[in-house]
């Protein structure tokens, strides 16, 4: 499968970085090389992976890119709690990209049982 670009997830992913970015102006200057760049990188990594694996031979590729996908999901989770227990910003900041890492999560799930029966 090479036309990543008509995957809902991928949607979906980038949309999220797109609201990542924008979130992390909020953040101090002095955690632009820190958590900053750690939350962008993660972020990042989720369109990117389900592109690459979109883009290998075959399905026991995409589906471990997919894995990686979701792993760097459940990370950039991760570091948007935290950014809220630091109080960078408030939790109502970081609640509906919490909702979008769910909904990728989900939808991950289902490709890779998807592309596992085929």
């Amino acid at each position: 499968m090479n036309k990543y670009q008509e995957l809902k997830i991928w949607d979906k992913a980038m949309n999220l970085v797109e609201q990542v970015y924008s979130l992390m102006m909020l953040l101090p200057e002095e955690e632009k090389f820190g958590l900053v760049s750690q939350v962008k990188k993660s972020s990042v990594s989720i369109p990117s992976n389900i592109a690459e694996g979109a883009g290998r031979n075959s399905s026991k590729e995409f589906i471990r890119f997919l894995s990686i996908a979701n792993g760097s999901t459940t990370e950039l989770e991760t570091q948007l709690i935290l950014i809220v227990r630091l109080k960078f910003v408030s939790e109502e900041k970081v609640e509906e990209l919490l909702k979008l890492c769910t909904e990728i999560k989900k939808m991950n799930y289902s490709l890779q049982k998807s592309i596992e029966r085929t």
